[in-house]
């Protein structure tokens, strides 16, 4: 698996450092079918605490992590390395000629090429929404590879009403003359699940959503991302995941709910708890599918569940199978 790097100010689609800010490197990871994939890497190889690999959502990309990368990755206690991957077709990863590979198994299959080439299992895992699916299938096929795993408004059950919403726009919207007219577009979609966002967090969101191209703004994603929405149907719900999510059992699980989110529900919530009693809960107020992970107390809370994953028990004496399986793979 071939690797390169960019220092953060040649990634000129993303964010501007200040001076407090560690800044980023864009590195690049052949996936085993030869296609780009980028991911921003926060903080050195030679940092201290456990490294964190961060997953967002269907249509997202590593931009949404920045604020909650930036703070992992400096914090004082335990310096990690914090990882925030675009998923093929999304970002700055290369978009696949075959539109039937944005799916689970080959994107499941980019992660473990990106966590392999980099040599960083056992990770803490943060998953956005389709970030913690995968999180999820990755503990039900390779246990030693994860450390602990905070799931963002996702569950083992996941509401059909959510993904017809998302199934609605994806792909589907009209494009924005500049960024402000894509903010304004933003916020009349999402006004119901973020009723306190300002415009500036607006105008925000809408920069890590489109990207400049030959004076248009494009989405940050292929379009072609639509298809596998396609096939969704309100009256068919998707397989529960139950299996997967019980396959994270030997490890510790956060489950951070938007209060507003119609993809994760309070009902599974409650279920979660029910089958682990030492599941972490995070409700965040005022925010929809799915939370931000960008205001100070979010980032507080994951950040401590970030630092009780240090504890080598997690991983190696919870299962003798987990601990047999991390030594294969440090071997």
């Amino acid at each position: 698996l071939m690797l390169t790097s960019m220092t953060a100010q040649q990634d000129k689609q993303r964010t501007v450092h200040t001076a407090d800010d560690p800044g980023y490197v864009s590195q690049f990871v052949s996936a085993q079918d030869g296609l780009r994939l980028h991911m921003r890497c926060y903080a050195s190889r030679s940092a201290c605490g456990r490294p964190v690999v961060c997953l967002p959502g269907l249509s997202r990309n590593s931009a949404d992590f920045h604020a909650l990368a930036a703070a992992l990755a400096s914090d004082p206690a335990h310096p990690r390395r914090v990882l925030a991957l675009d998923y093929r077709g999304r970002g700055r990863s290369e978009y696949d000629r075959n539109p039937k590979n944005y799916s689970l198994p080959v994107e499941l299959s980019d992660v473990i090429a990106v966590i392999t080439a980099l040599d960083m299992a056992p990770v803490v895992f943060v998953g956005t929404s389709r970030g913690s699916i995968l999180a999820m299938l990755l503990a039900a096929i390779r246990p030693g590879a994860i450390a602990g795993c905070v799931l963002n408004d996702i569950g083992p059950v996941i509401e059909p009403q959510g993904l017809m919403r998302i199934k609605s726009y994806v792909g589907k919207l009209p494009e924005p003359r500049n960024f402000e007219e894509a903010a304004d577009l933003l916020r009349r979609l999402f006004v119901m699940q973020f009723p306190k966002m300002s415009q500036q967090d607006w105008l925000a969101n809408a920069k890590r959503s489109w990207r400049e191209q030959d004076g248009r703004l494009i989405p940050d994603y292929d379009v072609a991302l639509a298809n596998d929405l396609a096939k969704i149907e309100l009256e068919q719900p998707l397989p529960a995941l139950w299996k997967e999510f019980d396959a994270l059992k030997h490890v510790p699980v956060m489950v951070v709910r938007g209060e507003n989110s119609d993809i994760l529900s309070p009902a599974t919530v409650a279920a979660m708890a029910a089958r682990r009693s030492d599941l972490e809960i995070l409700n965040v107020p005022d925010q929809g599918h799915a939370p931000f992970l960008d205001d100070n107390d979010t980032i507080g809370r994951v950040a401590g569940f970030v630092a009780r994953c240090e504890d080598e028990r997690s991983t190696t004496i919870r299962h003798p199978e987990v601990r047999a399986h991390r030594a294969s793979l440090e071997g």
